[in-house]
């Protein structure tokens, strides 16, 4: 703790976006980082907690005190250092975290965390800058092979440890392109695709032999990787969409975010959509529904396509602007957020309920909906619908953003007969990551559902270590 004092000199300052009129012409990232001064000056506000609460808010328990002090005293070097020692890609969460480190962070006690997420993504993006990010080769190679199915941030980061540990390890990906849902899932907007390919590249030259464009379960039997390898690895997401089972739901302009998102993604990677299956926004009155990060990214593509108008409809009340600090501190706490998206222009409306859609010449035209009530009863939230509430809203485009319910079964799961738990994930446990069959392991979505990017990398690593401890008896890898 460098400056004990800097947390009552120096106020919370954070990185700024560009003008959204300027930002929206574009599908580059928009945030303006701090300078290096500044940076050291919101270092020097940790305040190197005796319980440091930051470090069980972050999935991955990073250790934010240090690296915080670290550039504080200007060693941005050593402070890579640190910060690799616990996340292998802390570019994708300075990116896309929600920051569960800064909301437990003591300093939220009075709504002035300190900037972990900046700081965290401005030194890696100065160690890229630096060229202090190279290749750690295993020094001795095993023998052993193991097979990675996902290319996603749980399947990067058990197959970059399971290099480094010196095992032959090859990533196989049902997509044309390495990156899962960092690839296809989350907007150039939010982050561009150079950082995944230069992780890629890193990754290769460690050992690291990646196959796209292989679909295991479907173009080949996943009981072959059980021959050829010695262990299996499946980090293949949660992937089975919440459908909405109300009439009119088979009209075209109905779909799904995932239909949606990976389109643009494409066409901003410079590949040609077909124009029978082109979805795009382009003058239309879009609707959204679902309040997550995935109907938020929906809202800033749509806003990018050039949308007549964009509305988010979401089923739950909606949250306090304020949460209350004695009973969720240093929780992740229930409140009202606005995403960059959101700030770009759209109409949110919550507690909504979707009765039916209706069209006119085949296409989707309505939507009709009703508010809801919601009530506690017996410690539960219950919902009614609120009589005389009905109201409809013109539709040209909806795009289903209501999460995902478990992983696809069809093909890879059913072919290898894993074993899923109640919630139809793939079972397994966080001490060894084991399925059901002999050798097949499992991390990330798949085994734990919908979750987010930083808990997927922190499963990759630890699955990587159990992996490593089966194949050689004991294992030096972190946990």
């Amino acid at each position: 703790m460098g400056k004990p004092t800097g947390f009552m000199e120096i106020s919370r300052q954070d990185r700024r976006y560009t003008l959204v009129a300027d930002r929206v012409q574009n599908y580059q990232e928009f945030v303006i980082p701090l300078t290096e001064e500044e940076l050291g000056r919101q270092g020097a506000r940790c305040m190197d907690c005796g319980i440091p609460y930051c470090h069980n808010g972050c999935p991955v328990n990073n250790i934010i005190p240090d690296w915080n002090d670290l550039v504080y005293q200007g060693h941005w070097q050593e402070a890579i250092e640190v910060l690799h020692s616990t996340n292998n890609f802390p570019e994708f969460t300075g990116r896309i975290c929600p920051a569960p480190c800064e909301a437990a962070c003591t300093l939220n006690l009075t709504d002035e965390p300190v900037t972990i997420k900046s700081i965290e993504c401005s030194i890696v993006d100065k160690a890229w800058e630096m060229g202090w990010i190279q290749p750690q080769i295993a020094r001795h190679k095993t023998g052993r092979r193991v097979a990675v199915v996902g290319s996603g941030p749980a399947g990067l980061a058990t197959a970059q440890q399971l290099a480094r540990a010196g095992h032959e390890v090859v990533v196989f990906e049902k997509n044309d392109r390495i990156g899962g849902l960092l690839r296809y899932g989350i907007p150039d907007f939010k982050m561009e695709k150079h950082h995944i390919d230069h992780r890629i590249a890193q990754m290769q030259a460690e050992g690291v032999v990646f196959r796209p464009n292989w679909h295991i379960g479907k173009d080949i039997p996943a009981q072959q990787l059980l021959q050829d390898f010695d262990a299996v690895v499946l980090a293949g997401g949660s992937e089975h969409p919440r459908d909405l089972a109300v009439a009119g739901r088979e009209l075209p302009g109905v779909h799904f975010a995932m239909e949606f998102l990976p389109q643009q993604n494409k066409r901003v990677a410079g590949d040609t959509i077909p124009e029978d299956i082109s979805l795009l926004a382009a003058g239309k009155d879009v609707i959204v529904i679902g309040g997550g990060d995935t109907g938020s990214d929906c809202i800033g593509t749509s806003k990018r396509h050039g949308a007549a108008s964009i509305t988010q409809l979401e089923i739950m009340p909606r949250p306090p602007e304020k949460e209350n600090k004695s009973l969720t501190w240093p929780n992740w706490p229930n409140k009202l957020r606005t995403s960059s998206s959101h700030e770009e222009g759209c109409e949110r409306m919550w507690s909504v309920d979707t009765v039916s859609f209706e069209g006119h010449n085949g296409k989707v035209t309505q939507i009709n909906c009703v508010k809801l009530e919601w009530k506690q009863e017996g410690g539960r939230w219950n919902m009614s619908r609120i009589p005389g509430s009905e109201f409809s809203l013109k539709a040209d485009l909806v795009l289903l953003a209501m999460g995902f319910v478990h992983p696809v079964r069809a093909g890879l799961l059913e072919d290898l007969g894993v074993e899923m738990d109640e919630r139809r994930n793939v079972k397994a446990n966080t001490a060894d990551y084991r399925t059901s069959v002999d050798k097949v392991f499992t991390a990330g979505d798949m085994r734990r559902g919908q979750s987010l990017v930083v808990w997927a990398i922190r499963e990759g690593r630890q699955c990587a270590r159990a992996v490593d401890e089966f194949l050689m008896g004991s294992s030096e890898l972190p946990r």
